[in-house]
Parts: C-alpha cells; structure tokens; sequence
C-alpha cells in the first residue's frame, strides 16, 4: 500500500525505469546515428578512392594508345582524337575524356563547340611529366579528374590526357548505400528501443515504480534498521549461502558481517542442528540452539516470490542471560517448594506428635520428633559445613528436598568441600547451570532403580573446581557418551535434552572438561579452571 501511494504522488519526478529507458533509448539513437554517420563518410570516402582509380587507370590507358601519341601536334589531331575519345567515354562510361595539347588547349571534349578552348582544370604538375588527381569543377559541372601527360619517342611530354567521373555519379552510388544504411540504422534503433523497453519494464517490476531519490531513501532507512536492531538477521539463499548479516546476527555468531556475508551456513562453525535448519529453508519456530557461549533463540521463515523460491529470512535473540535467569528460578522453585513439602511434612508429624501426648504416650511422641528433627538437621549440618558457598549451597538443599519428594536420595559424599572464593571466579550461574542440570539429570535416571541414590562430590584442588555427580541408574550407552551434550539428545520420550547441553557449553565456556563415566550407574565428572585467571573468563 506504501508503494503505490508512494507511486501516485503528484510532482515526485520520473521513476529510476523511466528516467533509465529515456537514457538508453538516447545512448542507443547517438550509437546507431554516429554509425551511420561514418559509414556514410567511409562509403563515400571509397566511392571517390575507387573513381580516382578508375579515371587514372582509364588516363593512361588514352595516354599510352600509339594513336594519341601519334595525333600530337599535327594541325587535324581533333578530327583523328575526337571519334578515339568519345568511343573510350562511351565504354568506360565516364564523364569526359580530354586530350589537349601541353599548353592546355584542348582536342577532345563531350561537346564539341568547346574544342580548341583551353582546359578548365589544373595541368601544371602533369605537364612536368607527373599523374595528377583532383576534385573540380570544370566546364561540365564538379567531377573527380585525373590530368595524365602524353609522352613522345624522346621522353617529353607531347600532350595531356584528361579524364573525369561527375560527383553527381558518385552522390548517388553513395546514395544507394546511405538508403541501405539508414534503413539498417533504423531497424537497429526500433530493435534497440523495444529491448530497452522490455528491459526496463522488467526493472520497473523490481522497483515497484520508485524514484532514485525514493530507492536510495528506503535503502538508507533499512541499513539504518539493520544495524540498529539487536536482534539477528540472516538472508539465506536457496543454496545455503547467507546473502545478507546485519550487526546483531554476527555478534551472536561471535563472527564479523563481512565473513558471514557470501559464505556457507556450512562453513561457519556452527552445532550442526542450527547449522541444518538454518539451510533447509524450512519454517522454524522459536527454537532454542546452544553454540559454544551462547544460548539462541531461532527463528526461520521461506520466501517465495512468483513461484520462485528466494531462500528464507533467519532472526536470533539473544536467550543466554534468560536461560541462566530461569535455571536460577527454577532452583529458586524447587527451594520454595522444598520448604513448602518441609512444612508439610512438619505439619504432619506435628500432629502425630500431639496425638501421641493425647494418648498419653509422651516418650513415643518424643523419640518421633527428636529423629526427624535430626535427620533434617544432619542433611543441613552436612551441606552448610562443607560447602561455604551459598549459590552451590542452596541449590544441593534445593534438589535434595526435591528429590526426597520423589523418592530418590541426595548424598554428599565425605571430601566433599567447597569455599566461597570460589564465586568470584566462577559465574554463581553457571555453577547453577552446571550442578543443577546434572543433579536434575541424575535424579530422573534413578527414578526406576530399587534404592535411588545420587551421590554429589564437589571440592577444589589447587587452581580446579570439581564437580561429580554419580548415580545408581542404568547408566550411559558407551556410543551415546559423545553425544549427551548434544542439544536434543535424550533417553526419555518428548524431552528437548536442553540440560546436558547447557552444561556442556558453560564448560567449554570456561575451558574445562566433562567426563562420562559408568560405575554402577551414570558418573559425570565436570573440572574447571578456579585460579586467579578464570573469573575474568
């Protein structure tokens, strides 16, 4: 709607087609007229070359018969030349053949009541023995003339031969050939115009009719938007090549514009999962991609024009801060609802104590409330006298009472032992991401085992953060082991497999390492760089 009423603006000037075909059609008329210009002086630039040859061919030809050389000088020469002359006129169909004496006076001539008169012409050079050519204009109008001298037995010139083509001759032989050229010229311009103007039709489909001023405005406004917008945007062609990167898609890729503009999507170095959709051309709808720092959010969409497939339009947001903001609310969620089921619980054995008291069976109620009071506060007294960090503290609290929900217990093992520096060289969010996803995962591979357990190790050595955490499950397929980090990878049926995957890039974020391992059931080992250097990570 924009671009038509963009079109119908009164005073807005031509259209970049328009102004375009006036342009070409001018280029292509000065081309074909300038042709025809010098084809029409090299036509008659070789009409008059050819009748200088001719006449001089002809000259010397009248000057060598032994008749001419003979007839020299004697007082009835006209009466013997006049009949030779016109006889060579007639047959070489030229305009004249005058044979005159050196002094210029002539012998011959087409009409006869000039004979005797002198020659209209020049004869100075050919009187010295030399073949002179000239353009002139004698008795019998403007002619191309040749002045040929007669030489005697002793070698001196006895007379002169003249012989000469009317222009009016060659005028209309070049004539001919201009008529032949413009037609030709003009065929080349009508053909020449309805090119350009099929040319420039289909132009004017690709520029719905804009001015150039309007062309270079809209491509000003959509590179300002490009650059100014967070948000990534990848055009993709049909061939998987990306055509266009604005700045907040090559941010997002860790990459410049200029090297992810005409290369592959193959040849980025990209999860192979993004790396597929995003080359299939295929619809994708807010689908979470991990690359090695970051967590996208992608969208794809196909683009069709006439029929014809142009590739698709790719967005990325930014999810990395949003995903490490929800995995704290969710071990936020599970410590509320820990403390939640805990005063349940409480509640519960509240009134089993008070009705044990009832009942009068006070040292009964006593015990019961003294166990599960020490179990509690052994599950704490372990958690807070080993781990000093509160963020790596609150979520072994957090999942263990959400795993006692569910039956499966929680167990810090003995060496377990972790400081609170460790949170100013590791991001809190991502011990988060780390432990919480492979407890979360330990937990849900117990959930069929006869006695579930997880046990979770955490302790620095020297400049190491490690994090292990075993459980008692049916553990990991050796061939599967290289691909739990995998987004999408699961074992259970409906599942995204987002976790393992986040764990694996705050690793690699970091430069550190997990391990797969089975002993009884699933182990993973996570190791991190903890020394002074990795906070700056």
């Amino acid at each position: 709607m924009h671009v038509e009423l963009t079109r119908n603006r009164p005073g807005r000037g031509w259209s970049l087609s328009r102004r375009l075909f006036v342009l070409q059609i001018v280029v292509v008329a000065f081309v074909v007229l300038g042709g025809a210009a010098l084809s029409w002086y090299d036509a008659r630039r070789q009409a008059e070359d050819a009748a200088t040859g001719e006449v001089v061919s002809v000259a010397r030809a009248v000057a060598s018969l032994p008749a001419v050389r003979a007839a020299m000088g004697r007082p009835d020469a006209s009466a013997e030349l006049q009949p030779l002359a016109e006889d060579v006129r007639t047959a070489t169909g030229v305009a004249f053949v005058t044979i005159m004496t050196p002094e210029g006076i002539r012998y011959t001539h087409p009409d006869p009541t000039r004979i005797g008169r002198p020659f209209i012409g020049h004869i100075d050079q050919a009187r010295t023995g030399l073949v002179f050519t000239e353009t002139y204009t004698g008795s019998l109008g403007p002619s191309v003339r040749a002045v040929v001298p007669v030489f005697g037995d002793g070698g001196q010139v006895r007379g002169l031969v003249s012989v000469g083509i009317h222009m009016r001759v060659l005028t209309a032989e070049v004539r001919g050939h201009v008529t032949a050229l413009v037609l030709v010229a003009a065929a080349a311009l009508a053909m020449g115009g309805a090119l350009t103007y099929l040319v420039n039709r289909r132009l004017a489909r690709h520029t719905h009719g804009l001015t150039p001023a309007e062309l270079s405005r809209m491509y000003e406004y959509h590179d300002a938007i490009l650059h100014a917008v967070r948000e990534g945007l990848l055009l993709v062609s049909p061939s998987g090549r990306v055509t266009l990167c604005n700045d907040g898609a090559a941010f997002l890729l860790s990459a410049q514009p200029s090297e992810v503009e005409g290369a592959l999507v193959s040849e980025l170095g990209l999860p192979e999962q993004l790396a597929d959709d995003l080359a299939s051309g295929h619809a994708v709808r807010d689908e979470v991609h991990l690359t090695d720092d970051r967590v996208l959010l992608v969208n794809s969409s196909a683009v069709r024009s006439g029929g014809r497939d142009l590739g698709s339009v790719v967005t990325l947001r930014d999810h990395t801060e949003l995903q490490a903001l929800s995995g704290e609310l969710d071990t936020l969620h599970g410590f509320s609802e820990s403390l939640r089921s805990q005063a349940h619980e409480s509640a519960n054995r509240l009134h089993a104590v008070v009705s044990l008291i009832e009942l009068g069976r006070a040292e009964e109620a006593a015990g019961l409330a003294t166990a599960e009071l020490e179990l509690a506060q052994q599950l704490t007294d372990r958690v807070v006298g080993a781990v000093s960090e509160p963020v790596l503290a609150a979520v072994l609290l957090g999942k263990s009472a959400e795993a006692s929900e569910r039956g499966v217990e929680v167990v810090l093992s003995e060496d377990t032992e972790i400081d609170d520096s460790v949170s100013g060289q590791v991001d809190s969010r991502d011990l988060v991401t780390i432990l919480g996803n492979l407890i979360d995962n330990a937990v849900e591979a117990t959930q069929d085992a006869a006695d579930p357990k997880v046990v979770v190790t955490a302790r620095r050595t020297g400049a190491e953060l490690m994090i292990r955490v075993a459980d008692n499950g049916p553990g990991i397929d050796p061939e599967a082991a290289q691909r739990v980090f995998q987004r999408g990878w699961s074992t259970k049926d409906g599942s995204r497999g987002l976790g393992l995957a986040l764990v694996g890039q705050s690793v690699r974020r970091y430069g550190g390492t997990v391990e797969v391992g089975d002993d009884g059931g699933a182990v993973f080992t996570v190791r991190l760089p903890a020394g002074p250097e990795a906070g700056a990570r």
